[in-house]
């Protein structure tokens, strides 16, 4: 980053990427392009990390993405919730993985912890800095090709000049709105209201439906979180503000017959069921992450899982492109794999809405759904659209979308099977989960590998000619690809026989730089196949896999980009 100052009153300054937000999604996009060795400068309007209640929930992807950072020990063992929900219907998380359940986590631990790593790396953080505008230079007239953005804050005017610009900033997002990007969907009709609360004491209440609306009510460290809907309310009108204490509790009592008026409101808000997506997350030079990209009801904790994951997706492919090491093109696969991933969440939510604050003419669903939910494949493919496990993108040769698989576990299909769920590493295990289903609802698994689209699984590799066992979620640590060779034939020396690791390491050695060559047979039993070899994106899904080199130079350009020496 270099800073001048062209006039008395304006800072200037030039980076790779401006990131508008300094949320989940911004600070994970921060940490990603740094890691990926891009320049990064977050601006935000807030003087630190939100100190409200709002998101509690990190799902089991968004556990993993921690993880494969080495972001999980800062965050000690949270409590974990293997029970969720799918409106307001229990519904068990637990899949096959490390992290199985919900685990909660408050939004202001995980900003924090996403802002000292983004900031270790070397992002410049510029708080209490509002945008005003933005040009986006096309070029023409032999202009260098950019974006230019016009921030004021608590010094004066800054100037900030970038190749590219992310918008994090949330629903209501300035950078939206000045691109004017379009954003179909519909406006909130249904709201819940919100309170944190000290000095009542009420009962515990799960999604608990009574005559006139719905209450939910939980107690943690003497304050209680209630929440409320009046059937048939409609959003009430507030000039774009937040409802005051007294309207949360004249709902609470019609709803419950409560008065919880004497309590102390320590934080109140509403959320209602407005459900928009970006027709396109990138427009140009200019892409959007996290709910800047999309507006939802956050049902089931999945908004800033969501982003996060929005984040991670994009981060190391902008920071490819910026380095020169990438073509412009791959940054529209994270368009093309994050809106339709994006597009589904936003469907099973305004079906969990329909389910929690219907009236009593949902009745009959919920008991179809409850009944539905026993069966185990009906529960794990629900579970893996919550969780994100059960993400599979079209990298080529198998998917014919990006999205969710018809299930969220292939772990027994790629190795023998194990016991399901456990925390920790070689957890993968699942007793042939993904195998009878058919691994994905929009593929052949006669076309290609079950691994291929899908998150590697969490698993050891026994060392190689001696050494220590490795674990692939730590090999994802250097946000680098992975080339795996899992025949145990050595660590890439060329003299390997069986799968094929000598002619694997040769075919990679021109993209060393950005790909790290692991060789070493699986865990007996594991969630890995033998034998074979895995092209792993820095994301940590698989993007090639085969027992020889055949198409694995096409996979290595289409997602690392031409080899070093290529000219």
């Amino acid at each position: 980053m270099t800073t001048d100052h062209q006039d008395t009153d304006t800072a200037t300054l030039d980076t790779d990427v401006l990131v508008v937000g300094a949320g989940p999604a911004g600070l994970m996009l921060a940490t990603e392009l740094r890691l990926g060795g891009a320049e990064v400068v977050v601006v935000d309007q807030r003087p630190g990390p939100t100190t409200e209640s709002r998101a509690s929930t990190l799902h089991a992807r968004t556990m993993e993405i921690l993880d494969a950072r080495g972001l999980l020990d800062e965050l000690g063992t949270p409590p974990c919730e293997p029970r969720g929900h799918f409106g307001g219907v229990p519904l068990d998380l637990t899949l096959p993985g490390p992290y199985p359940g919900q685990w909660k986590v408050a939004q202001t631990r995980t900003e924090e912890l996403l802002q000292r790593r983004a900031v270790d790396l070397g992002a410049d953080l510029w708080r209490r800095h509002q945008l005003l505008s933005l040009t986006v230079e096309d070029g023409a007239a032999g202009a260098a090709e950019g974006v230019e953005a016009e921030t004021i804050g608590p010094y004066g005017p800054v100037r900030i000049r970038a190749r590219y610009l992310v918008g994090c900033d949330g629903e209501d997002s300035t950078v939206r709105r000045l691109v004017r990007a379009p954003f179909p969907g519909q406006d909130a009709g249904r709201e819940l209201l919100r309170a944190d609360v000290s000095g009542i004491s009420v009962a515990d209440r799960r999604f608990q439906r009574l005559r006139h609306g719905l209450a939910i009510a939980a107690t943690r460290d003497g304050v209680t979180r209630v929440m409320v809907h009046e059937f048939g309310r409609p959003v009430a009108e507030r000039g774009g503000g937040e409802p005051d204490f007294t309207e949360v509790t004249d709902v609470w009592k019609r709803v419950t017959g409560e008065d919880i008026s004497h309590g102390t409101p320590l934080w109140v808000n509403a959320f209602g069921d407005a459900n928009r997506q970006l027709a396109r997350y990138r427009h140009g030079r200019v892409l959007f992450a996290g709910d800047a990209a999309h507006r939802q009801m956050p049902s089931g904790g999945q908004a800033l899982n969501l982003g996060v994951q929005d984040a991670f997706n994009l981060g190391w492919k902008l920071a490819a492109v910026v380095r020169g090491r990438a073509p412009e093109e791959l940054l529209d696969t994270y368009d093309t794999e994050r809106h339709s991933v994006g597009r589904q969440v936003l469907a099973n939510i305004r079906a969990q809405v329909e389910l929690l604050l219907g009236g009593p003419e949902v009745e009959p669903a919920r008991a179809l759904l409850t009944e539905l939910l026993a069966v185990d494949g009906v529960r794990r493919h629900l579970a893996g659209m919550i969780s994100g496990l059960g993400i599979r993108y079209d990298v080529g040769g198998v998917a014919d979308h990006a999205g969710y698989g018809d299930d969220a576990g292939v772990e027994g299909a790629a190795g023998a099977g194990g016991a399901a769920g456990g925390h920790g590493p070689g957890a993968d295990t699942g007793p042939g989960v993904g195998a009878a289903s058919g691994i994905d609802a929009w593929g052949d698994t006669a076309a290609g590998h079950p691994l291929l689209g899908r998150r590697l699984p969490d698993a050891w590799l026994e060392p190689a000619g001696g050494g220590t066992r490795r674990r692939t979620t730590e090999l994802l640590r250097t946000g680098r690809g992975l080339l795996l060779s899992l025949n145990g034939d050595g660590d890439g020396d060329g003299d390997g026989n069986g799968a094929g690791a000598g002619a694997l390491c040769a075919t990679v050695e021109p993209w060393s730089d950005r790909v790290v060559f692991v060789a070493g047979p699986p865990e007996a039993g594991g969630p890995l196949p033998a034998g074979q070899a895995l092209l792993v994106r820095p994301d940590g899904y698989v993007a090639w896999a085969g027992p020889r080199p055949d198409g694995l130079p096409e996979a290595l350009i289409r997602w690392f980009g031409f080899p070093a020496d290529a000219g």
